[in-house]
């Protein structure tokens, strides 16, 4: 049987403006209870997020 403890997920945004780097800080640290899967797992699974993001 498997069982699922935890789940981390990593987002790698390109930003070719590097002045939208802030928005995109925030947006990730708000959107968790907007999430459908987040607000669906979140009671029983523990959900961790990373963000990385790249100028090109």
């Amino acid at each position: 049987m498997l069982f699922i403890e935890r789940i981390h997920v990593r987002y790698r945004l390109e930003l070719s403006d590097s002045s939208l780097a802030d928005a995109a800080r925030r947006a990730h640290e708000v959107h968790h209870p907007k999430c459908p899967v987040y607000r669906t797992v979140s009671g029983c699974i523990a959900i961790t997020t990373d963000l990385d993001l790249v100028e090109v």
